[in-house]
Parts: structure tokens; C-alpha cells; sequence
């Protein structure tokens, strides 16, 4: 196992433990009690699929703990972040008696991670939550730093807090049942961190993805999580609410939620619509003098060895285009991007664009 510590703060419960490693899902009863020795009771959250798989092991190692489980069970996919399901999740818990010595545990990925934190973060103002994300997305990005929310037909996460896990238990092994169309999109925010500031991981990667989207068991996946979350918590610690350099961690998203949103949520994996969402930032970072064409090509290259199946070419130009406005990072209702300045691994601050400039690098990417 091996933990990267997320320090926010000179208190303790602003500082919390991601551990990493096999065999983790049986442990998450006794690091509960350990970490939070005065809870009573769990709100283990998770989605219908995760809950087959793993549901009933988490369930009974909190038992073994002394934590008595309300498990509470929504439907797998994007759609089930909304405030329509965090409502039904505050009326059930609210039922089952939690109270403030309750604890919200989320098993699952992204979806579940956002969903589960929003309802911790809003139940009886603020219930401490413990992540165990399942999927490659959620392991390297989404559990660590904070971010909750649901989405808004408008736009992916504009409704939201920060609230910070007390931990995080990121369990490999759970690599091994996934989708290769999953692990996909996970690596896409693996890349994303070579992207705005690792250049020699990137390169290191860039050699072995095919390797890893064939081998959802591959024995790197332990150190390729812990460098990624070692790169996320150091941004995380640097700017906790995003008013500087955490904005980067955004490279391709202002165009990958605007694919998400005009979609509903249905047609992309996060990670997917982040994959085209970088192509689409790459081409601008060259389009405004930021980037040269040979490493806005080298970046092009490496996004070709994780190819994305959902195709955007029936996809309206116009409407993708305004959805960029509606991103958390747009002022005034102009969308800006977080560009590559110079070479790969360097990335900039968010930057209004030119619309026209946006414009062609979305026909370039094949809308109409």
C-alpha cells in the first residue's frame, strides 16, 4: 500500500490519507473506526452495478467494525447526478435516523463520488464523508480534493461545495473488473496531469497506454495512481477552492462538459469527452501562438493510442459552442481555456479565446 497524504490546513481534519494499493476493500471498516473514531452509523451510497460487485463485502467489513449500514442504492450513470436523486437520498437518510454521528461512505466512480459528497456536504449541514472509489477516473481524480456536485441541464458540476473526504481508500484491485471502454476514459486524466505539468510522465506513459488499455490488472496501476494523486494533491494544497493554479486541472474540460451537456449526460464517459476536450485545447494552445505545431502534434499523437468510441460528427457546432459559456471557469458568459504555453507540461491559467478561434477547433474535431 502506499498513502499520499492531502495536507490543507495546521488542524487534523484538514489533512486526510489516499491510500493505494490491492486488497484495500476489506480494511474499510477498521479506517473508519480509525479515522473516525466517534461515528455511530454509515450511509453507504453507491450505484447498482457497484453494489453487485461490491456491496456486500464493504457492507460487512463495516459491519465487522461495529458500524451499523444503511445502503443506499441509485442507478448506474451520469444521469443520477442531478439534485432530483441527491432529494431522494436526503429523504431516505433522513428517514433511517442519521443524525450528525453518521458517516457517508461512497463506493463507486465519479458519479458516485460527486453524488454521495454533495449529500454529505448538505445533510444537517455537513456529515463527514470517506471515499472508496472504484473505478481508474475516480481513483486518480475525482476522490481526491473535494469537489462535489450535481449537474444542471446548462452545465456538467454547477451546482456544488467543497467538502473535503476524511479519506481515501483506492483499492486496484477494482481496476481488474473494468471495461477497457473505462479504463479509457480514466487514462485521459492520467495524461491530463503529463499534460499541464509532468512532461517525463507523459513521455513515459505515451509509450505504454496500449499496454494499459489491455491489462485492466497490470501491476503498474499502483504507482500509476499514486503519481497521479500525488499531482493532484499537491495542486489541491496549493489552492483548495480553485482561485489559481488548481484551474489547470481543467485542461480540456471547458469543451469536454460542453460535449457532456449537449449530450445530457448520456452519450460520453467523463473521461471521454475530457480525451476530445484536450485535442480541442491543444489545437488552441497552437491556434494562439502558444504552443508549436511539433509538440501540438506530439500531443495529438500520444491522445491517438486512446481512441474514443462515441463519435461527435452529428453533434451541433453552434449549441457546443454556447454550452462552452456555461462553464464554471466562463466570465460574462465567455468560455476560456486552460492552454499549453510553450511545450507540453507547461500549462496556463484559464484564457479567454477568440469564438472564431473555438469555432474551427470544434469543426476540426468533426461537429457541424
Amino acid at each position: 500500500m502506499q498513502t499520499v497524504s492531502v495536507a490543507l490546513g495546521p488542524s487534523a481534519d484538514r489533512t486526510y490519507a489516499v491510500r493505494i494499493g490491492p486488497a484495500l476493500l476489506e480494511t474499510v471498516g477498521a479506517a473508519v473506526r480509525e479515522v473516525l473514531p466517534k461515528v455511530t452509523h454509515i450511509a453507504l451510497i453507491t450505484d447498482r452495478t457497484v453494489d453487485r460487485i461490491y456491496g456486500d463485502r464493504v457492507a460487512a467489513a463495516l459491519t465487522a467494525a461495529g458500524l451499523p449500514v444503511h445502503r443506499a442504492v441509485v442507478r448506474p450513470g451520469e444521469p443520477s447526478k442531478s439534485v432530483r436523486q441527491a432529494d431522494q437520498l436526503w429523504g431516505e437518510l433522513i428517514a433511517a435516523g442519521a443524525d450528525r454521528r453518521w458517516a457517508v461512505v461512497a463506493l463507486g466512480g465519479g458519479v458516485i463520488g460527486d453524488l454521495a459528497g454533495f449529500v454529505a456536504a448538505t445533510l444537517l449541514r455537513g456529515l463527514p464523508l470517506v471515499q472508496v472509489p472504484t473505478t481508474l477516473l475516480a481513483q486518480v481524480d475525482s476522490s481526491v480534493g473535494g469537489k462535489v456536485g450535481v449537474n444542471h441541464k446548462l452545465g456538467k458540476n454547477l451546482i456544488g461545495a467543497f467538502h473535503q473526504p476524511r479519506l481515501v481508500l483506492a483499492d486496484t484491485d477494482t481496476l481488474a473488473t473494468l471495461p477497457r471502454r473505462e479504463i479509457t476514459a480514466g487514462l485521459g486524466e492520467v495524461v491530463k496531469y503529463g499534460f499541464i505539468g509532468d512532461r517525463p510522465f507523459l513521455d513515459d506513459l505515451s509509450a505504454t497506454l496500449p499496454e494499459l488499455r489491455s491489462q485492466p490488472d497490470s501491476a503498474r496501476w499502483p504507482q500509476i495512481v499514486a503519481h497521479s494523486v500525488r499531482a493532484k494533491a499537491a495542486v489541491v494544497q496549493a489552492d483548495e477552492h480553485e482561485t489559481g493554479v488548481r484551474a489547470t486541472l481543467n485542461f480540456g474540460h471547458t469543451v469536454g462538459h460542453a460535449l457532456e451537456a449537449v449530450t445530457r449526460y448520456k452519450r460520453f464517459k467523463h473521461g471521454e469527452a475530457v480525451l476530445i476536450g484536450m485535442r480541442a485545447a491543444l489545437d488552441l494552445s497552437c491556434g494562439t501562438g502558444h504552443l508549436p505545431e511539433t509538440e501540438r502534434d506530439r500531443g495529438f499523437e500520444l491522445l491517438d493510442r486512446l481512441p474514443v468510441g462515441p463519435t461527435v460528427a452529428d453533434l451541433s457546432l453552434d449549441e457546443t459552442l454556447a454550452a462552452t459559456g456555461h462553464d464554471k471557469k466562463a466570465e460574462g458568459g465567455q468560455a476560456r481555456f486552460v492552454l499549453l504555453d510553450g511545450a507540453l507540461g507547461q500549462a496556463t491559467l484559464p484564457t479567454a479565446v477568440d469564438p472564431d478561434l473555438v469555432r474551427d477547433a470544434l469543426r476540426r474535431l468533426g461537429l457541424r
